[in-house]
């Protein structure tokens, strides 16, 4: 019997062609991926900081800059100054932006459906709770590193 592909590259390879699938979704859309995952985001934490939401898209804050830049030039987000630091930005969807996440979002449910595909609810919730505890492992071992790497 052959063992299984090590959890790690199964989990690159499914998100490579959810990626792709994504990517496919948006056919026929002004946005590329990196501006959908920019909005999403936003949509979830509307004011976060420039320099907060590149860390959690895991980009330069240069390159998002860039992509904000073009988002506010298409009227989807916004900048306002930070009340709190004057040199930051705050980042807010525009009204414009609305029915444009949300056509993201049903692309991110039909993409759901697709992918879990013959896949039954108890085994979705199995999955779930399992990604969760890895994230979960991984993210605190990720502190600790972080947190001796200072000391």
């Amino acid at each position: 019997m052959t063992a299984p592909p090590p959890i790690g590259f199964l989990l690159a390879d499914v998100t490579r062609l959810m990626r792709r699938a994504f990517t496919s979704e948006l056919e026929g859309t002004q946005l590329t991926l990196a501006q959908a995952k920019t909005l999403l985001r936003l949509r979830r934490c509307e004011g976060a900081r420039q320099v907060e939401l590149a860390e959690y898209l895991e980009i330069r804050p240069i390159t998002l800059t860039r992509l904000v830049d073009q988002l506010q030039a298409e009227g989807l987000v916004e900048r306002r100054a930070d009340p709190q630091d004057r040199r930051a930005f705050q980042l807010y969807l525009t009204e414009a932006a609305q029915p444009v996440v949300e056509q993201i979002v049903v692309a991110v449910t039909r993409l759901q459906l697709r992918a879990l595909e013959g896949v039954t609810p108890d085994a979705v919730a199995v999955f779930s709770a399992v990604l969760e505890s890895m994230r979960e492992n991984l993210g605190s071992r990720v502190a600790d590193l972080e947190d001796g790497a200072g000391q």
